[in-house]
């Protein structure tokens, strides 16, 4: 299926101005660093491609200096469900990493992301603590293809485990403050406020589309015919409508700049959703039907 972007246009807010976001949000960027556990090796290579006269660019040879170690594993997955909160939390604004995060939400998400640094450091220790009886497990699996000079030291290991968060206040879209000539400054002035003008689009597009993907996703989840057998029924997770109800929550948060559509639309949304739960959508035919209608609704008024 084509993104729905692709598909048509969606009307989502326009920001006509340049209204100042300074007090109703701030700007975070999260980093976070491991150490792969996987390197090229030059030599298995060669050898593979040579013994099935292959070109020496046809392919290329990773080992697991590893294996499978349940303690790098679990880092890396927890890393990335990490990342996966920092989008979910924060809009985009910038291509160098930072993200919008509205003020009514900072609590939250800075409660959340200070449980999750401390998870993060605990499961780099534990797999520090783990990593030299690996080494030797690893020798075992691998074989001719071992090399210790591919294992850093147990002190260069642990530096390449960071996580770090920084949050920064935003400029005002009229405080341009350099010392330099009056035209220079109002040619810059112009150039940032266009900039963040789109910026602030874009952010509050992400919202609009991230609404839009959840309701399309239960719309479709939610058709077939009544009459259909049960068992054959497209089957959908509680998950389908806990999506939902949270971007009902979200379009409060994100609404930085007081948008009278977005706010009419979480309106929408609540009465749409009032008293659906998975339970009723499994086992109630006609409140299924009205559901989808109410939310079929909601997502034409999303549309051009």
């Amino acid at each position: 299926m084509q993104n729905t972007l692709m598909q048509m246009t969606l009307a989502t807010p326009e920001v006509q101005s340049v209204p100042s976001i300074a007090s109703s949000a701030m700007f975070v960027e999260l980093s976070i660093s491991t150490w792969t556990g996987r390197k090229l090796d030059k030599r298995a290579t060669k050898e593979t491609t040579q013994a099935n006269g292959a070109d020496d660019r046809a392919g290329s040879f990773h080992k697991k200096l590893l294996g499978d170690c349940a303690e790098l594993d679990a880092l890396h997955k927890f890393a990335g469900n990490v990342r996966t909160f920092h989008y979910h939390s924060t809009m985009p604004w910038s291509d160098m990493g930072m993200r919008l995060l509205p003020t009514s939400a900072y609590m939250d998400y800075h409660n959340e992301i200070t449980r999750l640094e401390q998870e993060f450091h605990k499961l780099t220790n534990d797999f520090l603590t783990a990593y030299q009886w690996a080494q030797g497990e690893a020798q075992l699996k691998l074989g001719n293809l071992f090399s210790t000079d591919d294992y850093p030291l147990a002190d260069v290991l642990a530096g390449k485990f960071k996580f770090r968060y920084a949050y920064q206040i935003i400029p005002d879209a009229g405080d341009f403050r350099l010392n330099i000539g009056q035209d220079a400054a109002q040619y810059l002035q112009s150039q940032y406020q266009q900039h963040y003008t789109q910026q602030l689009t874009n952010a509050m597009n992400d919202v609009w589309q991230r609404t839009y993907d959840s309701l399309r996703h239960m719309s479709e989840k939610l058709d077939y015919p009544d009459k259909e057998d049960k068992a054959t029924r497209k089957i959908f997770r509680d998950s389908l409508v806990d999506n939902v109800k949270d971007m009902m929550g979200l379009l409060i948060k994100f609404n930085i700049t007081n948008d009278v559509k977005m706010d009419n639309m979480r309106v929408a949304l609540e009465d749409a959703m009032y008293g659906v739960s998975p339970e009723a959508l499994r086992e109630d035919d006609d409140f299924r039907a009205e559901t989808k209608r109410k939310v079929d609704a909601v997502l034409s008024n999303m549309k051009w």
